[in-house]
């Protein structure tokens, strides 16, 4: 990973990847010295993403493993192929390699996403590679790890939901990377970069509501910026569908329903409706740029 020390392409990676230049330069230092890595942050913060770069960066190989209880051990190591045993029996090149093994041989980083989802035996196994360098396999062998794997893992430690507690043994195995979301312009610059279109005043409306989300008093958890993208998206379409302005507010209110209201999570047992918390949060967007037209409504007392 010594290809990556260098400041230019440091640089380039970190306007490929905006506002993390520290965790870029946390990651890089720790892959560099032979670390295995575990990146910690809520959705859309981009750990999978920055991940990818770095190896595409370093010209190394990328193995993904999406996390969940369906790994078994014997679905990240590898199996025989069950057809080819019944003809040729256990021979090591009936071994099919599961995406550890493939990391291994290949001396590529292992990205297993969702860590906290994993079963434990699985987790189990993971901590044995880690601790050794290599996996031993049943008719097949010592399989050693080449030059260049780590294994990077992440996970969304706010979310409880089919999860499990991820043992010290993991922790004291890996380096450990916080990733929290970037800036409010950080975020906005994101949203410009990943959309087909671009109105300044819609981009910051979306921005603000859905960091809004992540704040609001009914909210469990908030939207990533991928509803802000999203919103943007929509609204774009939806202005061309209606023949409309795209900074019509009922316009963006319909947008942000449909970018906002699925990826939001509410505090249990209230009445309040994520619908109910993206129109609020529209509607302090709006009076804030209008502070003078809102203060006048406040002032307004109804007629007998």
């Amino acid at each position: 990973m010594t290809e990556l020390d260098d400041t230019g392409v440091l640089a380039a990676l970190d306007d490929a990847l905006v506002g993390r230049r520290r965790e870029l330069e946390l990651l890089v230092a720790a892959l560099s010295a032979d670390r295995h890595v575990l990146l910690e942050g809520p959705p859309g913060t981009g750990k999978s993403t920055m991940l990818r770069e770095v190896a595409e960066a370093a010209g190394t190989g990328f193995v993904f493993v999406e996390g969940n209880a369906e790994l078994t051990p014997a679905r990240l190591a590898g199996q025989f192929d069950p057809s080819r045993v019944l003809e040729e029996g256990y021979a090591p090149d009936v071994f099919v390699d599961g995406p550890l093994v493939e990391a291994l041989r290949g001396g590529a980083l292992l990205y297993v996403e969702e860590l906290n989802r994993v079963p434990e035996e699985t987790v189990n196994l993971l901590i044995s590679v880690m601790s050794e360098g290599e996996i031993h396999l049943p008719r097949v062998g010592r399989v050693p790890a080449a030059d260049g794997f780590r294994l990077v893992a992440a996970m969304n430690p706010f979310d409880n939901v089919g999860t499990a507690r991820v043992s010290g043994a993991v922790y004291d195995r890996m380096c450990r990377i916080a990733m929290g979301y970037q800036s409010r312009d950080d975020e906005s610059a994101i949203v410009q970069k990943r959309t087909s279109a671009d109105d300044e005043l819609l981009r910051r409306r979306a921005v603000l509501v859905t960091r809004g989300t992540r704040n609001h008093s009914e909210c469990r958890v908030g939207s990533s910026v991928r509803g802000a993208i999203d919103l943007v998206e929509v609204a774009h379409r939806l202005a061309g569908i209606r023949g409309v302005s795209i900074t019509e507010p009922e316009l963006g209110l319909d947008a942000a329903l449909v970018a906002l209201s699925g990826r939001i999570r509410l505090h249990e047992g209230g009445d309040t409706q994520a619908e109910d918390v993206i129109r609020d949060l529209w509607s302090q967007v709006l009076a804030a740029e209008n502070p003078t037209d809102a203060a006048d409504d406040e002032g307004k007392v109804s007629a007998p």
